[in-house]
């Protein structure tokens, strides 16, 4: 059964930093181009940030320079570092696992709340 279990959310001030991790379980997670994805209420879901399976992230420009995507593989974990977090990135954030013909699997999302 694949899982993917994202944590590391909360309440932060705003300039403050969290780091989001995406366990996966069930699937080896390098073998997938991960993505985290983001909600706020009444919102449509966003995209964030991306890792291609090769390695690498690519950004949207509203957290370039201040998210970081990376990559453990013997923990087999993707993480989000977040700095200089405003409150505009206060939202729910999911992760997301792709890769072609081998399916698409969703995270329950971790929420992430920036407020002083």
């Amino acid at each position: 059964q694949v899982q993917l279990v994202e944590s590391g959310g909360g309440l932060v001030q705003p300039g403050g930093s969290l780091r989001l991790s995406c366990a996966a379980s069930g699937i080896i997670a390098s073998d997938y181009t991960v993505s985290w994805y983001r909600q706020a209420p009444g919102k449509q879901r966003e995209l964030v940030a991306f890792s291609p399976s090769s390695g690498g992230g690519v950004y949207v420009n509203s957290v370039k320079g201040r998210f970081t995507i990376s990559r453990d593989n013997v923990k087999n974990t993707v993480y989000l570092e977040m700095n200089s977090l405003k409150p505009e990135d206060t939202a729910l954030y999911l992760c997301r696992a792709y890769g072609p013909g081998r399916g698409e699997y969703w995270g329950q999302g971790t929420q992430v709340t920036v407020s002083s």
